[in-house]
């Protein structure tokens, strides 16, 4: 279990759910059901949470919506395990003063990706990543997601911030498995954070040491047991719970993007709280994807 103290030491090992942002019907934010989410994985084992990544819906969120996700997530399970908080923003002003509310939240860390939408060139992400870090006195991971963020970091950039004070680690969710193995090779003392459910064991085979899985949102208890098999030297069993996993991760991608991990939480025989609507334009699967999803997870004897 990683600590946390006056250095802010916070080097993530295990399973870190991205948390989901529930609302009500009206699209409002829920805080009890929010905080009631990370409640949900963090008593099925896992070893921290990530609020405000893709999950969290974080580019929906005003300003002050943010910081009271966090905040409900900190008050709820932040004494028992880590927190680290999405504060990403296409601007550094912005992100900046996202990353100063989370750690005002009680966050132990932040996680910032890549400016998005404008193309910026390498001077201005290692300048970006300065400016957040001169700012908090909590630890700063990186979000690499080209795929959603549109600037890809190059190995020679990841360099360069890698040795800025207060960068501890990153996040990939780029799938490029090639790309992370030299990152991790160039750069190992950072920690490093698998960020895609269909290679979660294949990052941890080549230098991870967290996964950031949706799927752990979802079934907490088999992506812990797929990081602790690992661990423990059963790849055997890692790999057929990775199979899974994958399984798990087709069916509930089947949908509008991001709506079939509600979905699955609402058809959850344990889960007490109601995740409601994704924030408009996304969208909940329908009623025939619903039906599918739970033919799936009955299948594999899930729910």
């Amino acid at each position: 279990m990683p600590t946390t103290g006056p250095t802010h030491d916070v080097s993530i090992r295990g399973v870190l759910p991205p948390t989901i942002t529930a609302y009500t019907a009206d699209e409002e934010l829920d805080l009890e059901a929010t905080a009631a989410h990370a409640r949900f994985v963090v008593d099925r084992g896992v070893h921290g949470v990530f609020p405000l990544g893709t999950n969290g819906e974080f580019p929906m969120l005003k300003p002050d919506e943010r910081a009271a996700v966090i905040g409900a997530v900190v008050d709820e399970v932040g004494d028992e395990v880590p927190v680290i908080a999405g504060v990403s923003a296409p601007s550094t002003r912005n992100t900046v003063s996202y990353a100063l509310d989370a750690e005002a939240s009680g966050a132990d860390a932040v996680v910032v990706g890549i400016p998005y939408y404008y193309p910026i060139d390498s001077a201005a992400i290692v300048e970006h990543y300065e400016e957040v870090t001169d700012a908090v006195d909590i630890p700063v991971y990186i979000y690499h997601f080209p795929a959603r963020m549109g600037n890809k970091l190059e190995l020679e950039t990841l360099d360069r911030i890698a040795a800025i004070d207060g960068i501890v680690g990153v996040k990939d969710s780029s799938g490029d498995v090639a790309w992370l193995g030299q990152a991790i090779d160039q750069n190992p003392d950072l920690t490093y954070l698998a960020g895609l459910d269909s290679l979660l064991f294949a990052e941890l085979e080549i230098g991870c040491t967290g996964l950031v899985s949706a799927v752990s949102n979802i079934f907490p208890e088999l992506t812990v047991d797929l990081y602790e098999s690992y661990v423990e030297g059963e790849e055997a069993h890692a790999r057929e719970l990775q199979s899974t996993v994958f399984d798990i991760w087709k069916a509930v991608d089947r949908g509008p993007y991001l709506g079939g991990v509600k979905s699955a939480l609402d058809l959850h025989p344990e889960v007490e709280f109601d995740p409601g609507p994704m924030r408009r334009p996304l969208q909940r699967m329908s009623d025939r994807e619903e039906v599918q999803l739970e033919r799936t997870l009955r299948t594999l004897d899930l729910i």
